[in-house]
């Protein structure tokens, strides 16, 4: 079986590698002369990134007629985002669902979508992202051996934390909080007075049972699907960033395939977006429902302050020629 331990152990090397790519395609129960592709993603099985590609894979599986399969390695089985980045790159697993915040240092664009304050909600990124800001940002990823297929939303940022309600930046003060590994919220944290503390998702919930950290920032899907709400009971509705996710795939995977099948992948990973969506609209309600039946404390915040507090971080990028014009572009669709 084709395992994170499997591809770690060979630190990446470049014999090892394409080895490891075709060991993943042979195996399972695909037919003779079938292509076996691998997806990964670190959330549960049921969380809408999971089940759009699954979706995915059942659409290429039916239009083929078998001849092209995809297997799933979800809830983080074959390492985190960083790593599954990697082994896109390197052709040793095919697609890949990553937060843009973990793709901001490689592919400048994607800084946009996650930028503090800029989209209104998701309404609004939806509109912006089908209004060309996607194919925009995705365009990007062609320099890196890899291939932007889509863009998920996922739903609006907002903090908690084990101690008290956020209502000002001034209560974040002194707060270890878990961030991704994304200087754009490294830097927003600080900024707003709190100690950011990069941290894989696998590890909050204990990050925060051993108060080691003392919170985080997310969505309420991630919030709910990871356990989180057990150990922090304080939900602040911040709607700091609507980062989305981006489903990418391996350069040499996608041109391994037939014209023909290159474009059935990149057709059916776009129509995933719809599906993607519903799924998303529909269980972030239920998480919320499930965590305010838990007890979960909710709060509004105080906006305007939020907003002047993170000015001076959405400045500084905006300096960026390339980053103001993809954001003014944004904001046209508020």
């Amino acid at each position: 079986m084709f395992t994170r331990r499997n591809f770690l152990g060979t630190g990446l090397g470049a014999l090892a590698v394409p080895a490891l790519a075709a060991c993943s395609r042979s195996t399972g129960s695909a037919p003779a002369g079938a292509q076996l592709l691998t997806a990964t993603d670190v959330h549960v099985a049921d969380y809408p990134t999971v089940t759009a590609v699954k979706w995915i894979g059942q659409q290429l599986e039916h239009k083929t007629g078998g001849r092209l399969k995809l297997r799933q390695y979800h809830s983080g089985q074959l390492g985190r985002e960083s790593e599954a980045i990697d082994m896109a790159r390197f052709g040793a697993i095919d697609i890949t669902r990553v937060y843009s915040g973990a793709l901001n240092n490689a592919f400048p664009l994607t800084q946009a979508l996650c930028l503090p304050y800029v989209f209104e909600s998701v309404a609004h990124m939806r509109r912006a992202l089908d209004g060309g800001v996607a194919d925009a940002v995705l365009k990007g990823f062609e320099t890196r051996d890899l291939v932007g297929l889509a863009i998920y939303d996922s739903g609006a940022r907002c903090f908690y934390n084990t101690k008290h309600p956020i209502v000002e930046p001034k209560d974040l003060h002194g707060l270890k909080l878990r961030v991704a590994s994304s200087d754009i919220f490294i830097q927003l944290m600080r900024l707003l007075g709190a100690n950011p503390t990069p941290m894989s998702l696998g590890d909050t919930f204990s990050g925060m049972e051993t108060h080691m950290i003392d919170g985080a920032e997310n969505n309420m899907r991630s919030f709910h699907s990871s356990r989180h709400f057990e150990a922090a009971h304080y939900w602040s509705q911040s709607d700091h960033s609507y980062a989305p996710d981006v489903l990418l795939m391996s350069r040499q995977s996608l041109e391994a395939l037939t014209p023909a099948d290159r474009a059935l992948v990149i057709e059916t990973a776009r129509e995933s977006v719809t599906v993607m969506r519903q799924q998303w609209d529909a269980s972030e309600n239920t998480a919320r429902q499930a965590v305010a039946d838990f007890g979960i404390t909710f709060n509004a915040v105080d906006m305007p302050a939020f907003r002047k507090a993170a000015d001076p971080l959405l400045q500084r990028y905006l300096q960026q020629p390339a980053l103001a014009a993809l954001t003014r572009r944004i904001r046209d669709f508020a």
